[in-house]
C-alpha cells in the first residue's frame, strides 16, 4: 500500500512522543477497511523506530457501530483481549472507549492511544510541549478542588461537587504505562460526586451537540438534579433532538451526568464543522478542545472509574460560559484567564 509521506512524517513524530521504539510491541487496532491507510503508515512509523508491531484488524456490525459508545467487535473475544494486553502500546482506531475492555487493557500497563481524525486535523492540533504542562496544570488544579462552578449569562448555572472520580488529561500521546489519551486533543476533565450535581444548564446559539456533529440552533434548557437530567426543556429542534435521542436508548442511565472539563488547544477551531461539512471523515477533537470551552457531558463514566456503562454519550462543548474551581476564577466568559493554563500572550 502507497503512504503518503507527510503522513508517516508526522506520524513517527507522533511516537517519538509517545516513547515507541526498540524492544516494544505496538499493536494497531482498526475494524474492516476503515481508515486502512493511516493504520498501515502507523506500522511502518512504529517500524522505523525500531518497534515491533502488527495490525489487529475486526469486523464491525449495527450492534457496534462507529458512534455507539462502549459497545465495540472486541466484546468477548478473548483471543484479542489477551493479544491487547500483551502490547506495550495500542492504537486505537476502533472505539474502545467508556469500555470495560480498555479498562482492562490499560489496566494490564498497555498505553492507548485513540485516532479517529484525518490527517489535516492531527497536523492542525498536533500536540506541543506547552499544550501538555497547561493540561497537566488543569489536572492539578481539579485535583486539588472540591467544588467546579460553571455559569452563563444565558442562564446557566450548575455546582459539581468534587473528589469522588479521578481527574484525566488529554493533550495528544502517551508516554506512560497504562495510560490514556487521544490523538489530538486538548483539555481536562473529571466527574461530579455521584448525586452531588445540581443547577441549571443552558445551550444557546453556536454550543456544540458533538452527537450529530452540528451546532445549537434554538435554545434548550436542561435542569440537573442529584447527578441527573430530570427536565429538558425547549420549543425548538434541538431540545426535540435531545430529547428523541436519549429517549431512544431506554436508559434512565442515560440522563446521567458524565464529565466536565475545559478546553485548552488555542488551535483547535470552534467553527469546524462549519467549514469541513463535506468531510465525512472528521471527527469532533476540534469542538471538544477548542480553547475556552466548557465540555457538558452526559452519559457513561467507566473511563473514570464509574459504573455506568449506557450507550448513550452526549458531548456538549459550550461558548461564552465562566468556570470556577473554589471560587477561582478560570474561564471568564469563554476566555481561559488563569495565568497557569492560558495561552501566554505573544512578545
Amino acid at each position: 500500500m502507497k503512504i503518503d509521506a507527510d503522513m508517516l512524517d508526522v506520524l513517527i513524530e507522533e511516537l517519538k512522543l509517545c516513547k515507541v521504539g526498540p524492544g516494544q510491541t505496538m499493536v494497531v487496532l482498526s475494524a474492516g477497511d476503515e481508515r486502512a491507510e493511516c493504520a498501515h503508515a502507523f506500522m511502518v512509523a512504529a517500524k522505523r523506530l525500531g518497534a515491533t508491531t502488527f495490525n489487529l484488524n475486526v469486523a464491525r456490525d449495527q450492534a457496534n457501530a462507529v458512534g455507539v459508545q462502549g459497545r465495540h467487535p472486541i466484546v468477548g473475544n478473548e483471543l484479542a483481549m489477551r493479544t491487547l494486553k500483551s502490547a506495550d502500546m495500542v492504537i486505537d482506531m476502533l472505539g474502545l472507549l467508556f469500555s470495560k475492555e480498555q479498562n482492562e487493557i490499560q489496566a494490564a500497563g498497555v498505553r492507548i492511544l485513540r485516532v479517529m481524525e484525518p490527517l489535516h486535523v492531527i497536523k492542525a492540533m498536533f500536540p506541543t510541549a506547552d499544550l501538555r504542562r497547561r493540561v497537566e496544570r488543569a489536572k492539578e488544579m481539579l485535583e486539588q478542588a472540591r467544588e467546579l462552578r460553571f455559569t452563563s449569562d444565558a442562564g446557566t448555572d450548575i455546582r459539581y461537587k468534587l473528589g469522588q472520580y479521578p481527574v484525566m488529561s488529554e493533550y495528544g500521546y502517551t508516554d506512560e504505562p497504562g495510560r490514556w489519551d487521544h490523538l489530538p486533543s486538548g483539555f481536562s476533565f473529571t466527574q461530579g460526586n455521584d448525586g452531588e450535581i445540581d443547577g441549571t444548564v443552558v445551550l444557546q446559539p453556536g454550543d456544540i451537540l458533538c452527537a450529530f456533529k452540528q451546532y445549537v440552533q434554538s435554545k434548550v434548557t436542561l435542569t440537573v438534579e442529584k447527578g441527573m437530567i430530570v427536565d429538558i426543556a425547549g420549543d425548538g429542534l434541538d431540545a426535540q433532538l435531545i430529547r428523541s435521542y436519549m429517549e431512544s436508548f431506554d436508559d434512565p442511565r442515560a440522563y446521567a451526568i458524565s464529565h466536565i472539563g475545559w478546553g485548552l488547544n488555542e488551535r483547535a477551531r470552534w467553527y469546524q464543522f462549519s467549514t469541513t461539512r463535506h468531510l465525512p471523515d472528521e471527527h469532533v477533537m476540534n469542538a471538544l478542545s477548542f480553547y475556552g470551552n466548557v465540555l457538558f457531558s452526559t452519559g457513561p463514566n467507566l473511563e473514570l472509574g464509574g459504573t455506568n456503562d449506557t450507550a448513550c454519550h452526549m458531548d456538549l462543548p459550550m461558548r461564552q460560559c465562566s468556570l470556577w474551581l473554589d471560587d477561582v476564577l478560570i474561564v471568564d466568559h469563554g476566555d481561559v484567564v488563569h495565568p497557569d493554563v492560558r495561552v501566554a500572550p505573544s512578545k
